[in-house]
């Protein structure tokens, strides 16, 4: 599900970067609102994916919420 929102984050980024054209709404530049919102998303699906991955693999030796097999 967070990845769904990392997605999101994304695609809101791309478009202010690539689709709104040279606009500054009062002294703030979208285009690098666009940019920060892109490398946010990017970090934030890599520190889910790493946490997912961390997860799964305490699961696996038991050490998880889960009872062991």
């Amino acid at each position: 599900m967070a990845y769904a929102g990392w997605l999101i984050l994304l695609a809101v980024g791309a478009i202010l970067y690539y689709a709104v054209n040279d606009s500054e709404v009062s002294g703030v530049d979208v285009g690098m609102i666009g940019l920060i919102l892109m490398g946010i998303a990017v970090l934030g699906f890599v520190i889910s994916f790493v946490m997912f991955m961390i997860r799964r693999s305490d699961a696996r030796q038991g050490q998880g919420p889960y009872p062991p097999q």
